[in-house]
């Protein structure tokens, strides 16, 4: 029993420790991020209910609080529609990314992948390679630094509603972001594991408590309370809508599943990478049915007097109570999003270096730096976009967009190279892919177009605050 417990071990950690690949005229060894020597940090520790939790705490906390006022702008019918295609979409990029990395054990994220794909379709260019590795990383990091922004926002907004706008918003800003990077500033994805679990079964608590709420009254909290009034929940786009704002809420509701990008480094950091594929089905199966459900609800019961995040609609009582319980969510969110973006720089800086998985001064002067730094750029984010729903859909179009569904699709091209030369069934598989690709492209073009008209008219329309005010940002004082 002792030695197949052993070899069991063994395969897990070593199985897809190294591989020869060949890329263009090149051929080298790969070898796992993480490999530790005798007196190293062991990262690889996570089992496959950990990443499941991981990759859903990733993306629950801010896509569900989105979801509900995306829906007004599309209608009950496209906005269910969007929610399924669009997770069907984000779940089989993030499939095809985690088969590339089994096949490729050095990958630790996708700018990774881009190099070798690039690599690959370029015969050997290293020039090239290296050009395509760097914008995969600064699209990456952008996407996970305006992630940290929507969490710093999303809790400032929770300490505005508890407090009654107690003080100058900034001044809560600054807090949130202080709180959120040191539990962001965590080494090892396993250790957060108890801060995951407690942050998923608060917002998940917060969610219900305004679901339950909502549905009690025969008018929605922000509505006029006497007289009649208009709902707005409908099965199509309310009257007026245009491309740029019907768009924009779409890829609000794509970018509420999309950061699939970030499950890939989990896998360097897993006991058996194989079982990520449980871990990504669990998460994905959980999200959007909980979208379809939780989402549908508020918005049928709010219509357009939602509010965004979706926790402020039901009235200021209900609203400081789910706030105040989604409080370990909204820090748990922030704290995944500052790990992940830290960890690509930390990664980055010391590859190949003793110090990555040593416990040196170099070591922790250089993860503390990555994390406080990425922590403090999407603090300015928040406070230069102070507005919930929109700061989402342009992480979706700009970040999210090119890496979860462009890349996945040229991975394909890269794992199947010679399909377009086989049977029909094969060469249907080929324009499937290359549909994705132009899918891919037309998402992060007309997406971020959208994106920046709808935060332009906000602007002008004085729907939303100025950057960096001290203005209530929850609805709670007028």
């Amino acid at each position: 029993m002792g030695s197949s417990e052993k070899k069991e071990s063994d395969y897990d950690i070593t199985t897809a420790a190294t591989s020869d690949i060949g890329v263009g005229t090149t051929k080298y060894e790969e070898t796992e991020v993480f490999a530790t020597g005798t007196d190293g940090v062991e990262f690889r520790t996570v089992g496959w209910i950990r990443a499941a939790m991981f990759f859903t705490k990733m993306t629950f906390a801010t896509g569900v609080l989105s979801v509900p006022s995306a829906l007004y702008q599309l209608g009950a019918v496209a906005g269910a529609i969007f929610i399924v295609f669009w997770g069907a979409v984000n779940t089989y990029g993030a499939k095809l990314q985690g088969e590339f990395k089994i096949l490729h054990p050095s990958v630790h994220t996708v700018s990774d992948m881009t190099h070798m794909v690039t690599m690959q379709f370029s015969n050997g260019s290293k020039k090239w390679s290296s050009f395509a590795r760097e914008v995969a990383e600064f699209l990456y990091l952008m996407a996970w630094i305006l992630c940290i922004g929507l969490a710093v926002l999303a809790f400032s907004t929770a300490l505005n509603a508890i407090s009654h706008h107690g003080t100058c918003t900034v001044a809560f800003s600054v807090v949130a972001y202080i709180i959120i990077t040191l539990f962001g500033s965590v080494r090892k994805i396993h250790t957060l594991g108890w801060v995951l679990w407690i942050g998923f079964i608060s917002i998940v608590s917060a969610v219900m408590i305004v679901v339950i709420a909502v549905t009690v009254p025969d008018r929605p909290a922000a509505a006029p309370q006497s007289g009649p009034f208009e709902l707005g929940f409908g099965a199509s786009p309310p009257p007026g809508t245009t491309f740029a704002t019907a768009w924009a809420a779409s890829i609000a509701v794509y970018a509420s599943s999309a950061n699939t990008s970030g499950y890939i480094p989990v896998i360097s950091e897993m006991r058996r990478p194989q079982d990520y594929f449980k871990a990504l089905y669990a998460c994905m199966l959980w999200i959007t049915s909980s979208y379809l459900a939780l989402g549908l609800t508020i918005y049928a019961y709010c219509g357009k007097w939602v509010a965004s995040p979706a926790l402020g609609s039901a009235g200021p009582t209900i609203k400081i109570i789910a706030y105040a319980v989604a409080i370990p969510g909204l820090i748990a969110g922030g704290a995944i999003c500052i790990h992940v973006s830290g960890k690509v720089l930390f990664v980055r800086f010391l590859r190949n270096t003793h110090h990555l998985t040593s416990n040196t001064k170099t070591h922790w002067a250089v993860w503390l730096s990555c994390t406080f730094g990425t922590g403090f750029l999407g603090w300015l984010c928040a406070e230069a976009i102070p507005f919930f729903t929109s700061l989402v859909s342009l992480i979706g179009s700009t970040g999210f967009a090119p890496l979860g569904i462009c890349l996945p699709a040229l991975l394909w091209f890269s794992m199947h190279p010679d399909h377009y030369r086989g049977s029909g069934t094969m060469k249907a598989q080929v324009m499937g892919h290359v549909a994705l690709l132009i899918l891919g492209i037309f998402t992060t073009v007309a997406g971020t177009y959208a994106n920046i008209s709808n935060i332009v008219d906000q602007y002008e329309s004085g729907l939303v605050g100025s950057a960096f005010t001290c203005k209530d940002n929850s609805g709670s004082v007028s």
